[in-house]
């Protein structure tokens, strides 16, 4: 797929779909059904904690996270404005390749 025509140059729609697709298998791991970061919660908590009450205390987060997913979709400069600071123009990926 190529983003270029939507986000400026190609190199920095990958770096954008790169940081979309790790934000969203972060929230992968807090959401159910699979949720293995709350399930690894469940087995280092206290005897008293049930596995519902570990699910409540995600949902801030899992809101959290959606809210930046949204934000990040919606500027996309959120997330390439560092590559472009470190790398400068578009034409930077030709300097990494050499």
């Amino acid at each position: 797929l190529d983003f270029a025509d939507h986000v400026g140059s190609a190199y920095f729609a990958q770096i954008w779909i790169a940081g979309l697709i790790a934000l969203a298998l972060q929230t992968s791991f807090l959401t159910p059904p699979f949720g293995y970061a709350l399930f690894f919660a469940k087995m280092a908590a206290p005897k008293g904690i049930n596995l519902s009450d570990i699910y409540r205390g995600a949902v801030p987060l899992v809101a959290i996270e959606i809210a930046l997913i949204a934000a990040l979709i919606s500027f996309p400069q959120l997330i390439t404005w560092l590559p472009e600071m470190a790398l400068g123009d578009a034409d930077a990926p030709q300097l990494i390749q050499r």
